[in-house]
């Protein structure tokens, strides 16, 4: 659904916009925050620095996963969930241990509060449908007390991302045809403006018209300026994902990878928050990151280092870049960032996927609205085609087509291919082919001692793992599910998990704890709420969920100031 009555051509003048409440940033949390501050009868501004193809962001491009809590979905597969439950695995996770993330933990209790209240009841009432096979991420796997999902949470929405942010936008351009809302694309903010010691509004570059489509690079050329006065001003401007250098710069411990990929468009560069930390914002947290290590080229890629993450089953060998296998509970789809950290410490930049043709087709899963079409565009059929062998799956173009795939008959042979694709013989022939023959002998036991294995075997017995996400166990080399795969994984940068400091009502805090008048962050730009809402791990589908529950936040709580 294209935005209407949005800015076609730029004037290479000033030029003066008014509204009640000026939202920067025409992501979902933006669009929530616009919808929401609409709905309660204010004139909303709203505007963006890329042009309107790329209205909704990177929500856009997503899978759509929602953490939810106690759901029918839930409840028809037989998991018994409940807020008490959630709440002390996502504490556990979070493990907040400093003196700011008081207002994250307060976000973090409502937020598990709204995930098993009133949040599906609302997606519903807007039109928003959920895939009924709940699927499992981030399983943790320290024990009762440690990090992971104790049960499936993670419910996907049908029509993925781009059927999250369409009733938004859809009410945003129901106030633009009422002329209550206006869109303004092209339009970079770069300073808040403070009159009297109170926020009037944002000012910045009209930049040059773009014909970039969705998620590619656009021009930063200015041909002119404007200003935007308000009693209330969102700021929802995301995070740094995009921009390596500030992501190397926060990186904990001082010791990034040399190389990654991006898993979001060059467009976020998180350069608007250090404007509003010249008012008085306080940024926090920004240490805490949540990127992936199972990062692979994309084929076709849209935006710089274009990266796509693989959605891993369990049953992949997983091994560093010099062919050790990560120890438990490092188990593919356990704990990203225990993965992430135990990989960069080696002091290399990949690790490797060793699996076989039968475990890429029935366990891996692509993030991403594009990688998707079944689920994307609501196909049953095609949906369904995912289940049968030989199908044209985007796994299958990927071991077709991508770069990071290597195919061999034996271990030998794979070890031959990883090393040329590395560039270095980091990968022993003989301690590859006395890995996977270790493995495959544990297989053959029919009990074994592997505990990757009794994970497997504990997955199968939820149901969507059985049906569509975990293989039987089976010996990697056994010809009938051959050939014999080995994938490249990168570091793919994604989300940062600190950023502005705010409070429940979204209100944009200072480094006293003080709320500055007027000004409020959403989404992203805030760390999904109080600036850390996940402390240091996410537990997956809560960044939409962030997105939606701040943005819905800001967007009362700026209507209410005006």
């Amino acid at each position: 659904m294209p935005p209407k009555n949005s800015d076609l051509r730029h004037p290479r003048t000033s030029r003066r916009i008014t509204a009640d409440v000026v939202v920067v940033g025409a992501g979902l949390s933006g669009l929530v925050a616009a919808a929401t501050a609409y709905a309660a009868g204010k004139t909303v501004a709203v505007l963006d620095q890329e042009p309107e193809a790329s209205v909704g962001g990177q929500a856009h491009w997503s899978f759509g996963g929602l953490f939810m809590v106690d759901t029918p979905e839930q409840r028809r597969l037989g998991v018994r969930d409940n807020a008490d439950l959630a709440l002390s695995d996502w504490l556990a996770s979070a493990a907040f241990d400093r003196p700011v993330d008081s207002n994250a933990r307060q976000w973090a209790e409502a937020y598990v509060d709204f995930a098993a209240g009133g949040k599906r009841a609302w997606l519903k009432s807007l039109g928003v449908g959920i895939f009924p096979l709940v699927q499992w991420a981030e399983r943790g796997g320290y024990g009762p007390q440690g990090h992971g999902n104790s049960v499936p949470r993670f419910h996907v929405t049908w029509g993925t991302g781009p059927a999250l942010v369409e009733p938004f936008l859809g009410k945003v351009l129901e106030g633009v045809e009422a002329g209550r809302v206006s869109l303004h694309f092209r339009h970079r903010a770069t300073a808040l403006t403070i009159t009297a010691g109170s926020l009037t509004g944002v000012v910045g570059d009209v930049l040059e018209p773009s014909t970039a489509v969705r998620g590619q690079a656009s021009s930063r050329l200015p041909v002119g300026d404007f200003e935007a006065a308000a009693g209330a001003v969102v700021v929802t401007t995301g995070g740094i994902g995009a921009n390596h250098a500030a992501v190397r710069r926060q990186w904990p411990g001082g010791r990034p990878p040399a190389e990654m990929l991006s898993g979001v468009p060059a467009s976020v560069d998180g350069k608007f928050l250090s404007v509003v930390q010249s008012v008085g914002g306080a940024m926090i947290n920004g240490d805490r990151m949540w990127h992936y290590p199972e990062g692979i080229h994309n084929y076709d890629p849209v935006w710089p280092m274009h990266g796509i993450r693989i959605l891993p089953g369990p049953s992949s060998l997983w091994l560093d870049a010099e062919g050790h296998q990560l120890p438990a509970p490092l188990f593919p789809g356990y704990d990203s960032l225990g993965a992430l950290r135990h990989i960069v410490a080696t002091g290399h930049s990949h690790s490797w996927f060793v699996l076989n043709r039968t475990i890429a087709l029935k366990e891996l899963a692509l993030s991403g609205s594009e990688q998707n079409p079944d689920l994307t565009g609501k196909d049953v059929r095609l949906l369904a085609s995912r289940l049968r062998a030989g199908s044209d799956s985007p796994i299958q173009r990927f071991l077709d087509r991508g770069v990071d795939f290597l195919q061999a008959a034996t271990p030998g042979q794979l070890a031959s291919k990883m090393n040329q694709l590395a560039g270095g013989d980091l990968i022993q022939r003989e301690s590859l082919e006395s890995l996977v023959s270790a493995r495959d002998r544990q297989v053959s036991s029919g009990l074994g001692k592997d505990p990757q294995l009794a994970a497997i075997r504990a997955a199968r017995r939820f149901a969507t793992d059985k049906l569509m996400r975990v293989a039987p166990p089976h010996r990697l080399t056994d010809p009938a599910h051959g050939p014999l795969i080995a994938i490249r994984l990168s570091v793919l940068t994604r989300k940062s998990l600190g950023g502005l400091r705010t409070d429940l009502a979204s209100r944009v805090l200072d480094d006293s704890g003080q709320a500055i008048p007027g000004l409020y962050a959403a989404g992203e730009a805030a760390g999904f709420g109080g600036g850390g809402i996940h402390g240091y791990r996410a537990l997956e589908g809560t960044f939409l969920g962030g997105c939606l529950f701040t943005g819905r936040a800001a967007g009362k709580a700026a209507a209410a100031f005006v």
